[in-house]
């Protein structure tokens, strides 16, 4: 099978990009597989792609190739695909739209997939159909403002399926998209290997942008009540986003400094994760919740906040780890210090956490894709088989018709000339 991913920037880092690279290399196993970045931004991608995916950019963004794009004139003007309610409808333009019509149009593929709502919506204009067409989504529909989810909702009906993170979200879509085919397929996230915690060291592991989705406010208030209790415990919180300043003034103003510590990022994450006993998430809000599993990868018990849409999907409560609810924080800390002051429960929960997220294999999620793209490539198969059929029937009914016709018209004739005759003699 030949699949094509179409993605805002290979090169990039961020959650959508790492999954796709994971998804392409388990794919790329057994199928030929191809990752059209519209973007190129540096020389070589943040992420380390299978040698066996090919990356493919449209549109050069380094220093000192971009010159063609500078001057093409169509770089200045507006997209007229490229939906205005995705949030980076300012990078695309009339030229974009030609760079990716264009490569759309003489794909040798069978399927093509998109993986944001504006590339979706490329596919679904722009992608000939003789391909099968899928979008991803990789955040949710709830998320989206409501003037691109009118345009997905024109759009996605030319789609043969989309595929979201979770249950929940498919289902949404479903109900608000009567006729679209949603599918819940969560993301791959690979085995982190030796990078297993025993459950031993006093540390508690969160790892995200640092955004206000993410509630860390809310983790780093809980841990003040935790390390009231616990001082031996600390908090290493990962990441980098623009909620960077406001966390240090709260870890300052509650006296946590020597308590909370602002790790920054790491790539790998895994073996930072493996280093804590308990894995922390406090979002009001993820599309699936890539951190819960990674740290479940690592052996890590999770206290999770019950948010929409992924940790209820992901978390076993008192299984693999513990769920709250959302924005409380006595119930954050509570479950922190539940796990904290039983080392043989923890240990248990983080031993069927390992356990569990083998589900979430790459190569188990690239198999549950590939059924999906079979099965659409199938149907896709079955109405040309059935329109063949219908004109070969359409053709042996004429066949044996034209016979019929013949001696009938002969017959007729025959009997017309001998009518002739006899009013000849009679003159």
């Amino acid at each position: 099978m030949r699949i094509v991913f179409l993605l805002h920037n290979a090169y990039g880092i961020g959650g959508t990009i790492r999954t796709v690279c994971n998804l392409a290399g388990a794919l790329a196993a057994e199928h030929d597989v191809e990752v059209a970045s519209v973007f190129r931004s540096r020389e070589v991608p943040a992420f380390d792609y299978d040698p066996r995916v090919r990356l493919r950019p449209l549109a050069d963004l380094r220093a000192g190739n971009p010159a063609r794009l500078r001057d093409d004139p169509r770089a200045g003007r507006p997209s007229a695909v490229f939906p205005r309610g995705d949030r980076t409808y300012a990078e695309y333009s009339a030229l974009t739209d030609d760079l990716i019509g264009g490569y759309l149009a003489g794909l040798d593929a069978d399927v093509v997939v998109g993986t944001r709502p504006g590339l979706n919506v490329h596919i679904a204009r722009q992608a000939p159909r003789r391909l099968v067409r899928v979008a991803q989504e990789h955040l949710t529909l709830d998320t989206h403002s409501t003037r691109l989810t009118l345009a997905l909702r024109r759009r996605y009906a030319a789609l043969d399926a989309v595929t979201t993170t979770t249950q929940a979200d498919a289902a949404v879509y479903r109900r608000r998209m009567p006729g679209i085919r949603a599918v819940g397929i969560p993301n791959g996230v690979p085995s982190a290997g030796a990078a297993v915690s025993d459950g031993s060291a006093p540390v508690v592991v969160a790892a995200g942008r640092l955004s206000e989705a993410k509630r860390y406010d809310d983790l780093v208030r809980a841990f003040a009540t935790v390390a009231a209790a616990r001082p031996d415990w600390t908090l290493r919180l990962y990441g980098k986003g623009d909620k960077h300043a406001a966390l240090a003034a709260l870890i300052a103003e509650l006296g946590l400094g020597e308590h909370v510590r602002l790790m920054g990022t790491a790539a790998p994450i895994e073996p930072e994760l493996a280093k804590g006993s308990i894995l922390a998430v406090t979002s009001s809000m993820e599309s699936f919740g890539m951190t819960i599993v990674e740290g479940m990868r690592a052996g890590l018990p999770v206290v999770a906040t019950d948010c929409p849409l992924g940790p209820r999907e992901i978390v076993r409560d008192g299984v693999t780890g513990l769920l709250v609810p959302p924005r409380d924080v006595p119930a954050i800390a509570a479950a922190l210090l539940e796990l904290i002051g039983d080392g043989d429960r923890r240990r248990e929960m983080g031993r069927a956490a390992l356990a569990e997220a083998a589900a979430y294999d790459p190569a188990l999620v690239a198999e549950r894709h590939v059924r999906l793209f079979a099965e659409l490539l199938e149907a896709r198969r079955r109405p040309a088989a059935g329109a063949r059929a219908a004109v070969r029937a359409t053709a042996t009914r004429t066949a044996g018709a034209v016979p019929a016709l013949l001696d009938a018209a002969g017959a007729a004739g025959r009997a017309a000339a001998g009518k002739a005759r006899r009013r000849a003699g009679g003159r």
